[in-house]
């Protein structure tokens, strides 16, 4: 039934006039309204030249043609939780304190649906949220708050594939499935009556990596799974097998995360080509969730009122720099995916500026005709998007020739805050002083393989200043440090006699059990200094 929808969307929707063409303009129009979907894991670089050559994207590709693409597109923390704070909140991370996967907003945090429904929206969402404090497991929460422990432990199971042999199966990841069936269930039996404009939110956990049967779930999601269906379709000849620096010649902060994600061991080439092909079948899937969206709009006559948004909450990095998962700030891990189509947005358009998550916050409210909030991070995206707003924009309103993106969770041994400029990211660490920066040049080094901050040093201490400028990051790794430390002394008491217990089954099992009062040890020498002033 897919492959049917998948050709009669690709040919009858493109037979519609494309948005933008003779539309009115929107203050003299009824407002439009919105659907954004949002995946887990969905590295950016997929959705335009080369990336675009390795998997069929049929969807990414109509909302292309249809609209506007995002080329440097990056989130503002490359984990689940914070990433979406900031994309609810329209703050950066620093300023919610989003500091891990379990420390959020607050629930009761307006976010840019709720100042939409006051203003006369009919709102809805379905899926992953996952923004909000609280969530994840035990193990997720300790390993972020001791980070700064002297031990290396792997925290999660090597990576690995698992293929389901039958090339018919297209809903592998039910769950997924079922919220896009409530979506559209939603659109055809409440939406299409409503007398005001509706926006509705899709929240994907595909293509995040599956928890890892073989070694209990409690042991990381480093699992690949896909279908013979969706391998059919990655193209394997234009899998790129990436490159890897020596362990020994690797950044202090890469080492610890490789090495906790369980990755400095051996991998054969056919092991990484698995691991990145499986992952493309991932996105493969996640595209045709998109694409049942697109359609049901399109078959109740809806596209053509409706502004239509993807995004992801950060990327993969599916054993680039000997690492899966994201937690990082390489390409693979920090570009996201963004696209706009729908009245007033232009066609064909592939935007270079840098923009990120927070820009979603504004630009839905603007969509709207609602003003913005003066204390925002972001920025409206519609000044570069759009024909009918173009010139309702103030010089001051464009947004800013740089992105931030920061980092303060798990698999990272310092808080980590990246500024990206027109072909510059520059990496800068705890402090600024006891970790080295990064500088690559991304027009020269798009893999980011050769660190250039001492070979331009000016450069460097240029992009410093200018991050300093936007964030006093040492005070704020401070601010995480002290942080951990309470959450963690929280943690400890509360589970009392347990915790000796407790804290050698997280995910660091495996490692925590062979030298248990070793380890035990060097959290008591971490405490010790938090609880001695003078040592400080």
């Amino acid at each position: 039934m897919l492959l049917l929808w998948v050709s009669l969307v690709a040919v009858s929707a493109l037979a519609v006039q494309a948005p933008g063409a003779g539309e009115q303009r929107r203050g003299a129009a009824k407002a439009p309204n919105v659907v954004l979907v949002v995946s887990d894991s969905f590295d950016g670089r997929l959705t335009f030249h080369p990336g675009s050559q390795v998997v069929k994207l049929p969807f990414i590709n109509f909302m292309k043609a249809r609209g506007t693409s995002f080329l440097n597109a990056y989130t503002n923390s490359p984990i689940c939780c914070p990433s979406r704070a900031a994309m609810w909140s329209g703050l950066f991370t620093h300023l919610t304190e989003s500091w891990n996967n379990f420390k959020g907003l607050d629930p009761n945090y307006t976010t840019w649906m709720d100042v939409m429904e006051r203003h006369g929206y009919r709102t809805q969402k379905f899926g992953k949220l996952d923004y909000t404090s609280g969530h994840h497991s035990i193990s997720n929460r300790v390993e972020a708050w001791t980070r700064d422990v002297a031990f290396l432990l792997r925290q999660e199971g090597r990576p690995m594939v698992n293929l389901i042999h039958n090339r018919t199966k297209v809903r592998v990841m039910e769950r997924d499935w079922q919220n896009t069936d409530k979506a559209i269930n939603w659109l055809r039996k409440e939406a299409i009556n409503y007398t005001e404009p509706f926006v509705l939110y899709l929240g994907l956990n595909l293509p995040h990596p599956y928890p890892s049967p073989s070694s209990g779930e409690n042991f990381g999601s480093s699992t690949f799974h896909t279908s013979l269906y969706w391998l059919g379709k990655v193209s394997r000849d234009a899998i790129k097998i990436p490159k890897w620096s020596p362990l020994s010649e690797m950044h202090p902060v890469d080492y610890y995360s490789s090495y906790t994600k369980n990755c400095t061991g051996r991998f054969t080439e056919k092991e990484i080509k698995n691991i990145r092909a499986f992952y493309y079948a991932m996105c493969a899937e996640t595209d045709a969730m998109l694409g049942e969206i697109i359609l049901a709009l399109h078959q109740l006559d809806l596209l053509q009122k409706t502004i239509v948004i993807y995004s992801s909450d950060h990327g993969e990095l599916a054993m680039e720099h000997r690492q899966f998962y994201k937690m990082s700030m390489y390409e693979a891990s920090a570009h996201v995916p963004l696209l706009m189509m729908g009245p007033g947005i232009k066609v064909d358009l592939q935007v270079s500026n840098v923009v990120s998550l927070v820009d979603i916050y504004p630009t839905m409210l603007d969509i709207a005709g609602i003003p913005l909030p003066q204390n925002l991070s972001g920025y409206s995206l519609l000044p570069l998007s759009s024909e009918t707003f173009k010139n309702e924009h103030k010089v001051k309103n464009l947004h800013p020739p740089w992105i931030l993106s920061e980092f303060h969770g798990c698999n990272v041994n310092a808080s980590t805050y990246m500024l990206r400029t027109n072909h510059w990211k520059y990496i800068a660490y705890s402090d600024g002083t006891s970790v080295l920066p990064q500088l690559f040049d991304l027009s020269s080094d798009p893999d980011e393989l050769t660190n250039v901050a001492v070979k331009f040093p000016e450069i460097t201490y240029s992009l410093d200043q200018k991050l300093r400028s936007i964030i006093n990051y040492p005070k704020v790794s401070a601010s995480v440090h002290q942080y951990n430390k309470e959450q963690f002394i929280k943690w400890k008491q509360s589970i009392g006699q347990n915790y000796s217990n407790i804290i050698a089954n997280l995910r660091w099992h495996q490692d925590w059990q062979k030298e248990p009062k070793k380890y035990e040890s060097a959290i008591d020498q971490w405490l010790k200094i938090y609880m001695n002033p003078r040592a400080v």
